[in-house]
């Protein structure tokens, strides 16, 4: 497994382009590095409304295609609520922190990035590995 880590500065959201990864590399995941400031309260799409406490989380998702389009798109304040992990980046105490681009799966991302399941279900809608969640916190 090969990954490449990009520092997130919440003053100035940095924008990862193509041309910053190793062509050579199949990158297909990522995680973010997550931090919650303060306690949120969010409604999260279909799934429902969840307490965040604060502290350090973990998210693990894939985009086989555009991975730089994907995560590009996860560091902007301003977007449509896609998916899950969109409702909790929006809320105001909520930032990305750092962001990890891999070779492996997710799911073997989210197996090894420990931390515990915040939110059954949140980002593994279409996980046939029974992750259980792609949403893990480190530190709450």
């Amino acid at each position: 497994m090969s990954t490449i880590d990009f520092e997130i500065n919440k003053e100035y959201c940095r924008v990862i382009t193509p041309s910053q990864l190793t062509p050579d590399k199949n990158w297909i995941s990522y995680s973010l590095y997550i931090r919650v400031d303060e306690v949120e309260y969010i409604r999260v799409g279909k799934l429902g409304s969840f307490r965040f406490a604060p502290g350090d989380y973990i998210y693990s998702g894939s985009a086989r295609r555009g991975i730089s389009a994907r995560v590009n798109r996860h560091l902007r304040q301003e977007k449509k609520l896609r998916w899950h992990i969109d409702y909790l980046l929006a809320a105001p105490s909520v930032q990305i922190t750092r962001v990890r681009l891999s070779t492996a799966s997710e799911c073997r991302l989210v197996a090894e990035g420990g931390g515990a399941v915040v939110v059954s279900g949140f980002g593994a809608s279409d996980c046939s590995n029974s992750c259980g969640s792609h949403l893990r916190c480190l530190s709450c």
